[in-house]
């Protein structure tokens, strides 16, 4: 079996590194597209628009909403985010696999309308090294840090949904796992090949 593009969907709660493991990932295979998502949130330090995300007003997201243009589309520590399909299309098409680097409501979003999407669900070492994480980057107030740790418990509850789960405790072996996994399912279809077979007949 010749190596075939694929859509594989990275989720994990915030501070979990999920952002630096996709960098670390994307440096070391070049053939591997990863989309910009769009997004209602203000721009971080350093953030460029069409780079980090598209930044859009809540007017033009929903103008992209009711013309259908999202893959997928969900609430996020009160703002929205959300991937175009354009974004996808423009990659598949020529011939790379996709990195959607999203939530875990827009991952299982993603499950329903393109049944052969690959979902890797990174998980933290443990909660308290979560939490760690979270306040050394002293970019959240004490108040969204405790919302983001209250969604990151239900994104947990929701990790055995995903096919590949990896443990974030060491950069470097997180992100051979995770070129392990993109290679299998590329090469060998991976461990979900019949299951994706029976959902496109």
């Amino acid at each position: 079996m010749g190596r075939r593009a694929r859509t594989f969907v990275v989720s994990g709660p915030s501070g979990v590194g999920k952002g630096t493991l996709v960098s670390l990932l994307r440096e070391r295979v070049s053939s591997l597209g990863l989309t910009v998502s769009a997004t209602t949130r203000d721009p971080r330090p350093g953030e460029k628009d069409g780079v980090a995300y598209y930044f859009l007003t809540d007017e033009e997201f929903d103008r992209h909403v009711e013309a259908g243009d999202f893959l997928e589309w969900a609430w996020v520590h009160g703002h929205r985010y959300g991937t175009l399909r354009q974004e996808v299309r423009r990659l598949t098409d020529a011939g790379s696999s996709v990195m959607l680097e999203i939530d875990v409501q827009g991952g299982l979003m993603v499950r329903e309308r393109v049944p052969d999407a690959v979902l890797v669900f990174v998980e933290p070492p443990s909660m308290e090294e979560l939490e760690r994480r979270l306040r050394g980057r002293g970019t959240e107030s004490e108040a969204e840090v405790e919302r983001r740790l209250a969604n990151a418990r239900r994104e947990m509850a929701q990790a055995p949904l995903y096919d590949v789960r990896i443990v974030n405790d060491d950069l470097e072996r997180a992100c051979s796992e995770l070129r392990q996994v993109i290679d299998t399912y590329e090469n060998n279809g991976g461990p979900s090949q019949d299951v994706c077979d029976q959902a496109r007949d």
